[in-house]
């Protein structure tokens, strides 16, 4: 039953493999563009694709796009860990208290309703126009979704096999580790692949409104100059990073946790 059932996910539907839908789909999208820059016909509203890669490899050679880009994906990185880290901790808690959580859950409500250019715009006037408030605005936005899907996860935890944990005496450190942990994988999963989504969206936000560096910087400056093609550079160029970081580590780091569903 289980081969069948692999069988399936792996031939997609229709016995068509999932890479070959994957492909052709993102064929039809930039068939789509070409057909909507031709209709158009005007290259400041909407270039055509091949009409990025000279701008493209000219901002790559100047070192002006790797640079840009590793600022950006620096941020990222430290908001996304610090968000995962915090939001983790908060929502297992909550979900294992329930007396922390009907205090707490509150305050969650409020920040999840939130909207993320209010946080930016306070953390640059309380902090300044600085890497500690940018970074601070992206955590402070992500802190309450994760907390809201880790604290699910921890509500749904099986209270026996905790139970036997503690009749064997195994130490906090060993519940957390052996018991807690590996219950918990499908929705750090599931928070990681959704945080990192949001994050980077955030993030060049943050650096359009008040940085000197990054996607988002380079973005509002095209943005002034009204030069479409390389807001389109810019903004693909990372949206391909972001896609292999979904591709080589989110999607395999998924599939390893949840293989034992599999097995």
């Amino acid at each position: 039953m289980s081969k069948d059932t692999t069988g399936v996910e792996a031939t997609g539907q229709g016995g068509i493999p999932p890479a070959v839908v994957t492909l052709v789909s993102i064929v039809a999208l930039f068939g789509l563009w070409v057909l909507a820059a031709t209709l158009t016909a005007d290259r400041t509203i909407l270039p055509q694709p091949w009409a990025l890669v000279a701008p493209f490899w000219r901002e790559v050679v100047s070192g002006e796009l790797p640079y840009h880009l590793g600022a950006t994906l620096l941020r990222v990185i430290w908001a996304f860990s610090l968000a995962m880290l915090a939001g983790g901790a908060l929502g297992l808690v909550m979900g294992r208290f329930p007396a922390v959580n009907r205090w707490l859950d509150p305050w969650l409500v409020i920040f999840l309703n939130l909207p993320a250019l209010v946080l930016i715009v306070l953390c640059y006037l309380w902090i300044g126009l600085n890497e500690t408030a940018a970074i601070l605005a992206v955590v402070f936005n992500k802190i309450p979704n994760v907390a809201t899907v880790i604290r699910e996860g921890a509500r749904a935890l099986d209270p026996q096999i905790d139970a036997m944990a503690r009749v064997y005496r195994m130490s906090a450190w060993a519940r957390l580790r052996h018991v807690v942990l590996p219950q918990l994988a499908p929705f750090v999963t599931a928070a990681a692949r959704s945080g990192i989504a949001v994050i980077w969206k955030i993030v060049l936000v943050v650096e359009f409104l008040g940085r000197s560096s990054g996607v988002g910087f380079q973005i509002h400056l095209y943005f002034q100059l009204f030069d479409v093609t390389m807001v389109l550079v810019y903004a693909f160029s990372f949206i391909f990073v972001m896609l292999l970081v979904e591709w080589l580590v989110l999607q395999p780091w998924e599939r390893h946790v949840r293989r034992w569903r599999v097995e």
